[in-house]
């Protein structure tokens, strides 16, 4: 069935592969962003998401793709996928990150409580978990992370996304829409795998996300399957790849990274570190799309 979609984030990275398998999946979408998505179907909304106002406003317009179309009359809002963020630390101040993060956040969930959008997919993140931008290097308590894993981060980002998905499960309390935050991986646009065999020489230098990786688009997928799947309240769900981004076996490299860290389960020979299992039970989430059909 068409749903009526809002897209923020939808000119980055992941977001304009959000944006790509909505539209080729028959939605109407229109993008929220700073900078607009070329060569696009969908239509972007340039919109301050740290601005109430323009957030409200931006929610209740048409989505349709261009003014001249038949009918420009807004229509309602099935859902909304939020990917809009300052994407990690170190490329803006700290304060910033955490503020713009935040209040984006806040406000989109606030303008989707008071028009009654009942589905919401939020991108959070894995550096809850608080390792991958300690300020020195952490072990982690077990492995693989899973949902249950204490979120414990001294980071303005990772701080940022705990803030974002307990405000998202108080708007869950008030409203009882459904809202996921989806815990991503390391995400990799396709042109990305040509790194990998430089990562392969220092197999420790993707330590910090416990190697994990999702593909665009499969992440796409994933956020898709969310819009898709109603009834589960608010969920956060990891989203990473089945395997493990290095050529090493997972034994191989636990026994060298981590030989004195818990393992809550007998792993396979490449498996993720980052566990994926709730998001396949609760969506149905399979992967497409892993580094070695990419890399020689």
């Amino acid at each position: 069935m068409k749903k009526n979609i809002i897209v923020t984030g939808g000119s980055g990275m992941a977001g304009k592969w959000v944006v790509k398998d909505l539209l080729d999946h028959g939605h109407q979408v229109m993008n929220l962003d700073r900078t607009v998505l070329p060569n696009s179907a969908a239509r972007t909304m340039i919109t301050d998401l740290t601005d109430a106002g323009q957030v409200f406003n931006a929610l209740c317009s048409t989505t349709v793709r261009h003014e001249f179309s038949e009918s420009i009359k807004p229509a309602p809002i099935d859902a909304i996928i939020h990917f809009a963020a300052i994407p990690r630390i170190m490329t803006h101040p700290d304060n910033e990150v955490f503020r713009i993060n935040v209040m984006s956040t806040y406000n989109v969930l606030d303008a989707a409580s008071k028009y009654g959008i009942k589905k919401v997919i939020i991108a959070s993140s894995e550096t809850t978990y608080g390792i991958v931008f300690a300020d020195t290097y952490r072990m982690p308590e077990y492995l693989p992370l899973d949902e249950e894993y204490p979120v414990d981060p001294m980071d303005s980002y990772a701080m940022s996304k705990v803030i974002n998905e307990a405000t998202a499960k108080a708007f869950h309390a008030r409203t009882g829409s459904d809202i996921y935050c989806l815990r991503i991986g390391n995400v990799i646009d396709p042109v990305d795998y040509a790194k990998f065999p430089e990562y392969f020489k220092d197999p420790g230098f993707r330590r910090r996300i416990t190697w994990s990786y999702i593909d665009a688009r499969d992440l796409a997928t994933a956020a898709r399957l969310g819009v898709d799947k109603d009834g589960l309240g608010f969920q956060v769900m990891n989203v990473a790849a089945d395997d493990v981004s290095s050529d090493l076996p997972t034994a191989e490299l636990l026994k060298r990274f981590y030989p004195t860290v818990p393992v809550k389960k007998t792993l396979g020979e490449f498996e993720t570190l980052l566990s994926n299992e709730k998001i396949k039970r609760l969506l149905g989430f399979k992967q497409q799309y892993n580094w070695r059909s990419h890399v020689k």
